[in-house]
């Protein structure tokens, strides 16, 4: 593979230190209003939106610069229903006998269960998938690095921009989730790696009163 072309790093600005911690500080307040719903309203979001937020989910730094992912948006009633039957299927073996009791007694607090009305209530399901490897449109493979890593991040920043353009998004893993392929119509070098059901907040939706580990728990500094 040919070596990139080095450029001057572009657009980069500088903020004084007062500004910095000012910044900071906004952007953790903003980000800890954020909470995972599952009460969705129906009411339709604008396509613009949600290709801007996959546009900065894919500037996620990533392995290579190969970019292993791929990002399925779906809004069609039927597609959604076909998800939500195949989730539905997969998480009652979840919930009925597949899973260890101490995993679900650490979910039973949330008053989750194996029904997931949200998959066709919320205007937008964006199921993200991992890819294993690259084809080249000559049909040669590329091996891809730090996948889970490379999308782990890049979901991060999508869950973030849907935030910052005041949309609510829940993050769904039912296992396995290889009918996601099927209905999706994606090739067999793609894993899918999570739904992200995004919209807006039902008018009655409600959230857990829980907190977050603070500072000291979950950092370390060694000065």
């Amino acid at each position: 593979m040919d070596a990139y072309r080095s450029i001057p790093l572009p657009a980069y600005v500088e903020y004084p230190p007062d500004e910095m911690v000012q910044r900071a500080a906004r952007f953790r307040a903003d980000m800890q209003r954020r909470r995972t719903v599952r009460q969705f309203s129906s009411r339709p979001v604008p396509r613009q939106v949600i290709e801007e937020c996959l546009m900065a989910a894919g500037s996620a730094p990533n392995g290579a610069n190969l970019q292993p992912w791929h990002f399925v948006a779906v809004s069609d009633a039927a597609i959604k229903r076909q998800i939500r039957t195949g989730a539905e299927k997969e998480e009652h073996e979840f919930y009925h006998g597949r899973t260890p009791k101490v995993w679900l007694d650490a979910l039973a607090p949330l008053g989750v269960d194996e029904h997931k009305p949200f998959l066709e209530v919320a205007p937008y399901l964006i199921v993200v998938f991992a890819q294993s490897y690259g084809v080249l449109p000559d049909g040669r493979k590329i091996k891809n690095y730090y996948v889970a890593e490379s999308v782990g991040i890049a979901t991060g920043i999508l869950i973030t921009a849907l935030h910052q353009a005041g949309l609510v998004a829940l993050t769904h893993t039912p296992s396995p989730m290889g009918f996601l392929n099927q209905i999706l119509k994606r090739p067999k070098n793609e894993r899918p790696f999570l739904i992200l059901v995004t919209g807006y907040p039902a008018e009655d939706a409600q959230v857990p009163d829980i907190t977050k580990k603070p500072l000291q728990e979950i950092a370390t500094f060694l000065d």
